[in-house]
């Protein structure tokens, strides 16, 4: 029996050596990765809520590549989408898997996304010079709803079926243009073939842009550097390089995702979506209770408090667009609500006023949740458009006063 000769470890060493001198005066990659994050400086005080990025990229890549080998076996026709889902379930190799993973990711992405955008909103990583950093974050958030309620409709299971018509119905409320915008969205009367084929190319086309709006993003962090719990700028003497100190949190962070990620794909499947989408759509028969998966409860919530479909449409539209205007909302020069009591108080609110949206949205509004849902959503407005304003004066007055 004969074996392959193999260099030694020296000349292999060579090589490699030999090959980085080639390429980096003509692609620094290796210049690059350590300027722009090996030495990038981090705050010493940066919390755990700061490995959240390094998990949702992980993630990212995850469904990136399990949604590339799902969409080669997949057919986007009202007559073929459930049976080429079930076909990748049970005939493509390891297709469950790939299945399971991409649901659990989506969901915890979309979980994973509201934590670092609460934690944005919790240390004012908005503010002045961050603000570009906010606006793709939020950009990133909207895409990604996008794609999560377009990749929900694609299994054209019953949930699938009755959440594009009443996305629909909801598009068909806006004056004037809406019965036309209903036909262009739907390709047609009722949800078919059309919608599914709209609705898989913009699928698709997320895939393709959300990267390029995280790789932004990452870049507008290095431009204006990065928050901290403080909300004040540390000085050198105050900061670590990110390799190796903030790497091995990292790493250890997405660890920890990867259990829950497990976790949730083999003990707590049903989480990940409902029973009713495992049958076939039918128009004929509508499903008892229509809900969204649930990181869409909260917008669902305030589309169902609002007592006529138009309005409900603009205020749950309206809970992610006013995110885009949160840097000129909040006009204190504090950043981090440790200096800040009320705002803290108020950001505990916000949670909680976004939770029990979410939960009256589960309940359809049965008994007190219609007046609970419309309270929530008062107060979730309120905090932005009013309270937000209102306590950076009042915060800037006793700052001045406290000098």
């Amino acid at each position: 029996m004969t074996t392959e000769p193999t260099l030694p470890e020296g000349e292999c060493d060579k090589k490699s050596a030999g090959f980085s001198a080639w390429l980096e005066p003509r692609l620094p990659v290796g210049r690059f990765l350590s300027e722009s994050f090996g030495r990038f400086p981090m705050p010493r005080s940066a919390n755990g809520l700061w490995t959240v990025g390094a998990m949702l990229t992980a993630v990212l890549v995850l469904m990136l590549l399990s949604g590339l080998v799902l969409a080669m076996n997949y057919t986007a026709t009202a007559a073929d989408a459930f049976a080429s889902v079930e076909a990748i379930e049970r005939r493509l190799p390891s297709g469950w898997l790939l299945r399971s993973m991409h649901m659990a990711g989506a969901s915890l992405f979309l979980g994973a996304l509201y934590v670092h955008l609460f934690r944005g909103l919790y240390y004012g990583s908005y503010k002045q010079p961050r603000e570009m950093v906010w606006l793709f974050g939020v950009l990133l958030l909207t895409m990604t709803m996008v794609a999560a309620f377009a990749g929900y409709v694609l299994p054209w299971g019953q949930m699938s079926y009755w959440g594009a018509d009443i996305a629909g119905k909801a598009i068909a409320s806006i004056p004037a243009i809406g019965p036309y915008l209903e036909r262009v969205f739907l390709g047609g009367d009722s949800p078919g073939s059309n919608t599914l084929h709209h609705l898989f190319v913009l699928h698709f086309l997320m895939a393709l842009a959300i990267p390029v709006v995280v790789a932004v993003h990452v870049v507008t962090v290095h431009i204006a550097g990065s928050g901290n719990p403080s909300g004040i700028d540390p000085d050198p003497k105050g900061t670590l390089p990110f390799q190796p100190y903030f790497a091995i949190r990292d790493a250890c962070g997405v660890a920890v995702f990867a259990i829950l990620l497990v976790t949730a794909m083999f003990f707590l499947p049903d989480l990940l979506t409902e029973a009713e989408n495992y049958r076939p759509a039918n128009p004929l028969h509508t499903p008892t209770h229509i809900e969204p998966e649930w990181y869409f409860l909260p917008f669902f919530g305030i589309l169902q408090a609002i007592p006529f479909k138009f309005g409900g449409l603009v205020a749950s539209i309206g809970a992610v667009v006013v995110l885009f205007f949160v840097p000129w909302l909040d006009t204190s020069p504090v950043r981090s609500v440790r200096q800040r009591p009320f705002w803290r108080i108020a950001m505990f609110a916000l949670v909680a006023a976004f939770i029990l949206l979410g939960y009256a949205g589960k309940q359809h509004m049965d008994g007190p949740w219609l007046l609970i849902a419309r309270c929530a959503t008062l107060y979730y407005f309120l905090h932005f458009l009013v309270l937000m304003p209102l306590l950076s004066r009042h915060e800037k007055t006793a700052l001045k006063d406290a000098s």
